[in-house]
């Protein structure tokens, strides 16, 4: 029967899992919980490959637990219950380690219907999740759970799995293995932190590989060709969409050209170019806005050009617009002052407009004394006049502040001289 070699090469010791050295490490706080025997309901969260069933697996072994794994695509309570009648018995003496796979595909109910089964401590829960477990968990669960983020494994740490796969294919087949300079690390690379994925493509690369006598010889160019775009770790709908747009956004508001377009650069690889722009023309009237208010014009202009030109030349008017944003200067003055405005509006904090604000434009509106005291500020000196345009509850209210750059301290002092406020 066939077994994938990733499967064959699965770590057995803690000493063997690579990658996750901020919990696994020599010190790690999740070692320790595993060395100590005592295991408590856990929740792995984080990317496929990255170690989440292979320690449920070595976990089962070093507290001499039986270990039972269960999907929740496919899995249902009654799975769950045909385990606990097994408790108990001579074939479960220490209770059972459930590996739960992917339990945000349980619903709410159907996870509820776990605690009592994990609440007595006969069964020890393990889930795991490639989504944010604060999201997709039922509370009940997660205060009854510690959890552990695994994170993508850096290329340093997949290089010896892959040399490792590489050995174990060569005592498998008993073949020669020849690796053409480079190869090895295109995979680490390639794999964007998935081990599993790079030995995957180890395997393939081995069985299709060119064969002379009994020596095996893997070329650069075919490793191009099965590792390729493997590194792209983004899904739409997933966390790592929203985690990618928030690094995005806050490296445009940090005036770090560099790491945004790094996060733009993965954008457009994974083919998201609305996001793309969306995210950054909400940056530019968020984060640069009065600082520099020709930016919004300039940005929507690349913005038209890169919807226009489509990919892979909508990178260039994008790159541009990102450049422009991170080098200019800030302020958030514009976001604050409507999010005030919001604020008291959504608190209900609002009264009747002044009736010299109200529209005149029809026959008896004097009679009502709607726009009868307006005054029209052009008629007045430098276009302005004093008058009150808020509601009586809030006509003391301020909701804009002037920012503290050049742009804004100007207006500031057009305004102050103008008004004698100075």
């Amino acid at each position: 029967m066939y077994q994938p070699l990733a499967d064959q090469i699965r770590p057995k010791t803690l000493d063997e899992i690579v990658g996750q050295k901020h919990i696994l490490g020599e010190n790690g706080v999740l070692r320790r919980i595993i060395e100590s025997g005592s295991i408590p309901n856990m929740v792995f969260y984080g990317p496929s490959g990255t170690g989440k069933t292979t320690l449920a697996r070595v976990t089962a072994e070093r507290t001499n637990r039986k270990l039972y794994r269960l999907n929740a695509t496919t899995a249902s309570i009654s799975d769950i219950k045909a385990i606990i009648d097994e408790l108990d018995t001579l074939l479960a003496p220490e209770g059972v380690l459930l590996y739960l796979d992917e339990i945000q595909y349980f619903n709410k109910k159907q996870q509820q219907s776990l605690l009592e089964f994990i609440e007595n401590g006969k069964i020890t829960l393990i889930a795991s999740t490639t989504e944010n477990p604060y999201f997709y968990v039922y509370n009940a669960i997660l205060s009854r759970s510690t959890v552990f983020e695994f994170k993508p494994v850096s290329r340093e740490d997949v290089l010896p799995a892959v040399y490792r796969a590489v050995r174990i294919y060569n005592q498998i087949k008993n073949v020669e293995i020849i690796l053409e300079e480079n190869v090895a690390e295109f995979i680490s690379a390639a794999c964007g932190g998935d081990v599993r994925k790079a030995i995957n493509a180890v395997e393939l690369l081995l069985s299709s590989a060119k064969k002379d006598g009994n020596t095996l010889h893997v070329t650069l160019n075919d490793t191009k060709l099965i590792a390729q775009r493997s590194s792209s770790r983004y899904d739409r709908d997933g966390n790592a969409h929203y985690d990618i747009l928030s690094a995005y956004h806050k490296s445009l508001r940090g005036s770090d050209p560099d790491a945004a377009l790094h996060y733009l650069a993965r954008l457009l690889e994974a083919g998201d170019l609305p996001s793309a722009c969306r995210r950054l023309l909400a940056a530019t009237s968020e984060d640069v806005g009065l600082a520099y208010p020709q930016a919004i014009a300039i940005v929507k202009a690349c913005v038209d050009s890169a919807m226009q030109l489509g990919l892979p030349e909508a990178r260039l008017p994008l790159a541009e617009a990102v450049i422009l944003v991170t080098t200019a200067p800030k302020s958030n003055s514009v976001v604050m002052a409507i999010d005030a405005a919001i604020t008291d509006i959504r608190e209900g904090k609002q009264s009747d407009i002044p009736d010299h604000l109200k529209d005149a434009h029809y026959e008896g509106a004097k009679n009502l004394g709607h726009g009868t005291t307006y005054k029209y500020p052009h008629d007045y000196k430098n276009n302005y006049v004093k008058q009150q345009y808020l509601p009586d509850r809030l006509k003391e209210k301020k909701y804009y502040r002037y920012g503290t750059n050049k742009a804004e301290e100007q207006a500031k002092a057009y305004w102050e001289k103008v008004k004698g406020t100075k």
